[in-house]
């Protein structure tokens, strides 16, 4: 039985032995995210205005609007 063994690994290379080895952690790294993704819940709208702060969403918003508007004007005035 060792001597099977032997010959089997004998006829395998060190680059089999890379791949097999690094197949096993695609698996192991696949199996991982499968599990992790089967977690994931998705929230109604309910539960999102209990963790969203509409006010500050909303000043954010306001803020990102007022940047792209200056930053337009900087772009015109760069290309005149």
């Amino acid at each position: 039985m060792k001597d099977d063994f032997k010959k089997n690994n004998d006829n395998k290379s060190s680059a089999d032995g890379v791949t097999e080895y690094l197949q096993a952690l695609e698996n192991n790294d696949q199996e991982r995210e499968h599990l992790y993704y089967s977690q994931e819940q998705a929230f109604d709208s309910d539960e999102l205005a209990t963790i969203i702060n509409e006010a500050r969403l909303t000043r954010l918003l306001t803020q990102s609007d007022e940047f792209l508007h200056s930053l337009s004007g900087e772009i015109a005035d760069f290309e005149d």
